[in-house]
C-alpha cells in the first residue's frame, strides 16, 4: 500500500504548544504512538533522502518507508504482527512485500538494517476544511519537543493554513526537520 503525504510543520516552544492546545479544537486526550527507527550502518536510507520506521499505535504495528515525491513524500506500508515487530527490534527483520520491493530498488537488503531506537509521541488532531491539524509532543532520549503539523491535499493550502495559525498566535517560523532527523541528531550527540 502506498500514499502521498504533503505536510507542513513548525516546531513550537512548550508555551506555544499549550496556547494552541487550548485555542484550537484539539482533543484534551492524546493518542500515544511510538516510532521505532531503522537505518543501515552506513546510512544508505539517508543517502536516498528516505526513512524507515515501525509505528506502534493502539496495539497495531505498521512498517513504513518514506521516500521523496514531488512536494511531499510517498509512503509505502506493510502491516506487521507483534511477533514480527519483536523480531525486527531484535535484529531479525521479516521481509514484507511492499517495503522490501522499494528497499531492493535502492539496493538495500533488509538484513543490513539496524534498529537505532524509538520516539514516542502524544498526538492530538482535528480535521477542518479538508486539512488535518496535528499537535505533537515527542519524547526521544532525554529530549522533548513540540510540533504543529498540517496535512493537506496540496502544498499551497497547507502553507496558507500554517502561515495563518503562526500569524494569529504570534509564533515564529522555525526550521523543522522531520522526526527521524531530529531523533538521529540527538542520537549523534551522545
Amino acid at each position: 500500500m502506498q500514499e502521498i503525504e504533503i505536510e507542513c510543520k513548525n516546531l513550537l516552544t512548550q508555551a506555544e504548544f499549550e496556547r494552541l492546545l487550548t485555542a484550537l479544537p484539539f482533543p484534551t486526550e492524546a493518542q500515544v504512538q511510538t516510532n521505532y527507527y531503522f537505518e543501515t550502518a552506513d546510512f544508505q536510507l539517508k543517502q536516498h533522502s528516505s526513512a524507515l520506521r515501525i509505528r506502534e499505535k493502539n496495539g497495531h504495528f505498521r512498517l513504513t518507508l518514506k521516500e521523496p515525491h514531488g512536494d511531499g513524500l510517498v509512503e509505502t506500508h506493510d502491516e506487521l504482527s507483534e511477533a514480527e515487530t519483536t523480531n525486527w527490534l531484535a535484529g531479525n527483520p521479516t521481509s514484507k512485500q511492499n517495503t522490501a520491493e522499494r528497499l531492493s530498488n535502492m539496493g538495500i537488503d533488509i538484513n543490513q538494517l539496524v534498529y537505532y531506537g524509538s520516539l514516542t509521541t502524544k498526538r492530538r488532531e482535528f480535521e477542518q476544511g479538508g486539512l488535518l491539524f496535528v499537535l505533537d509532543e515527542s519524547n526521544y532520549g532525554t529530549k522533548t519537543d513540540y510540533e504543529l503539523e498540517i496535512e493537506a491535499p496540496d502544498k499551497a493550502s497547507g502553507q496558507l493554513a500554517m502561515q495563518q495559525i503562526l500569524h494569529d498566535y504570534h509564533i515564529a517560523v522555525k526550521s523543522t526537520p522531520n522526526k527521524i532527523q531530529r531523533f538521529f541528531s540527538v542520537l549523534r550527540k551522545h
